[in-house]
């Protein structure tokens, strides 16, 4: 038996409740959980915005120690620290075959099957594959990664989404170069691993915005060289930050309408904005075909930072390791299982960075 943050059906209250998990079966991996984020995508997930089965246990940002594994794991052994790897590569898919692994079409593939029961039966799912609110989880191999020497383990969770998504947001999709002006919208978790990423990538100016002014300190300390208070001017104050032109890249990670076009219109004539945040269905993004044209911008999405797990999770720790990239500083806020419903409010709020469950 393990204490788990159960998800009893979409819109209902987490509740924390022991759950039967099993020994790990061929080709899986057992682990104890060291600490997990509480992303703005469980939220998602727990208030319908994303489909997830239920009843489920959530949570897909995480590190931990390997318990014990399965027949045919070789890659991995008990006592090794290990990063959550929640979107895995299925290596034969179209989009694999062609690199783009952070598209895999099977990725999600193990959320659907049942890994855990309640104290009373009831089947559990695992949300998005890796069910990281509990104290230890059952997983296939390919959702675990080795933590990289020099990273500690607690703070490894942030690379398992937060980081490995701004960092890729800002390398591999909006792909900053030295010298270039970048916007970030949105200073939670993901946000300031973002803006940290920018400061890597060599940004000359770096402006993080939000609606929140406490954030202020928050975005500097990661970064960030002006900061502006969202409003419906926001866009014409970038322009002036940028000498009138606007900036080469804006990073929108809130995923509202609203403030993915306001990204859109705070880049200069053939700036680039990629989208990281995830809106519902009912967000509609509007554009008229001239402004299109005459503005040359570029408009994309991001899924995972874009990124290849196995090849950038080495890359980011060379940079934990150099001091380049400070993980603990994207914590806001250190709880218990039973402080993730607080984390959600807070997110509602807007207020805080990353909220980290630690065990």
């Amino acid at each position: 038996m393990v204490r788990a943050a159960v998800l009893p059906a979409v819109g209902s209250p987490l509740e924390i409740t022991d759950i039967h998990l099993p020994e790990p079966g061929p080709g899986q991996v057992r682990v104890r959980l060291a600490a997990a984020g509480v992303c703005h995508s469980d939220l998602s997930l727990s208030n319908g915005t994303m489909r997830v089965p239920t009843p489920c246990v959530l949570g897909h940002e995480g590190a931990g120690t390997v318990v014990s594994v399965g027949e045919e794991v070789t890659h991995i052994g008990p006592g090794d620290g290990v990063v959550l790897n929640w979107a895995p590569s299925c290596g034969s898919c179209h989009h694999c075959s062609i690199g783009e692994v952070w598209l895999c079409a099977n990725a999600l593939a193990g959320a659907a099957n049942v890994y855990a029961r309640t104290a009373d039966g009831a089947e559990l799912y695992p949300g998005l594959n890796v069910a990281a609110f509990a104290e230890e989880t059952v997983v296939a191999a390919n959702c675990v990664l080795p933590v990289p020497d020099g990273v500690p383990l607690t703070d490894a969770a942030l690379l398992g989404c937060a980081v490995l998504t701004g960092y890729g947001a800002v390398h591999h999709s909006a792909r900053v170069r030295e010298g270039e002006t970048v916007v970030v919208y949105g200073v939670g978790g993901v946000g300031l691993a973002t803006l940290q990423s920018a400061r890597i990538a060599g940004a000359s100016t770096i402006i993080a915005v939000d609606v929140s002014e406490e954030k202020e300190s928050l975005a500097r300390g990661a970064g960030a060289t002006e900061y502006v208070l969202a409003s419906d001017t926001t866009a014409k104050e970038i322009r002036t930050l940028t000498g009138g032109q606007g900036a080469d890249v804006a990073i929108e990670c809130v995923g509202r309408a609203a403030t993915i076009r306001t990204a859109w219109e705070s880049t200069r004539r053939g700036g680039r904005t990629t989208v990281v945040g995830i809106g519902g269905k009912d967000q509609q993004v509007t554009f008229n075909a001239l402004e299109l044209f005459h503005w040359g911008r570029t408009l994309s999405g991001c899924v995972y930072g874009n990124s290849n797990p196995a090849v950038d999770l080495p890359v980011l720790a060379e940079h934990v390791r150099a001091g380049r990239l400070d993980l603990a500083a994207l914590v806001t806020d250190r709880i218990g299982l039973d402080g993730i419903a607080g984390a959600f409010a807070n997110m509602l709020a807007g207020r805080g960075g990353r909220a980290l469950v630690v065990f």
